[in-house]
């Protein structure tokens, strides 16, 4: 440990996660059924999401992270609304050791865009003619182990 202007610092430098850039790749909605679909709000709607997260690397330390959110309401065998928005950020990663970085690229990255996403899927459902969908909070970390488990099988089957 060594000391600068008095105070104690650490060889190592601290972890950082910064976003860079937040953004809408992709954004759809549709109503194949309005101006019908608008008056069938006395049957409680089926709901169905999908939420799937992405990654490439873009330069040292950059990450793009892409958040897929993909859903439809049915009722009566009907579908009211269908939409798909494709959420990405930029973000540059630091100091992280290389076994944790695939945790912080699918786990932290997703949570910091979730909330952006969330409101841009609750408007856009609004707009629509809808009730506005406020989509539950996402355990992205359940997320990330799941996949993890799923592409443990086919490491060992492989080898």
């Amino acid at each position: 440990m060594t000391t600068t202007n008095g105070g104690p610092t650490t060889a190592t430098a601290q972890p950082q996660l910064n976003v860079l850039a937040q953004y809408i790749k992709d954004l759809s909605f549709e109503n194949p059924n309005a101006p019908r679909s608008l008056g069938m709000g006395q049957q409680q709607p089926q709901i169905g999401i999908q939420i799937n997260v992405h990654a490439q690397p873009l330069s040292e330390g950059n990450v793009e992270v892409a958040l897929k959110l993909e859903g439809k309401a049915e009722a009566g065998g009907n579908l009211l609304f269908g939409f798909e928005l494709l959420y990405a950020g930029v973000f540059r990663i630091q100091n992280v050791p290389a076994d944790a970085m695939n945790a912080v690229v699918l786990i932290e990255c997703p949570r910091l865009l979730f909330p952006f996403a969330r409101e841009i899927v609750a408007s856009m459902v609004r707009n629509g003619g809808f009730p506005p969908l406020m989509l539950e909070p996402v355990d992205f970390a359940a997320l990330y182990r799941q996949r993890m488990a799923q592409m443990q099988p086919a490491s060992t089957a492989t080898a």
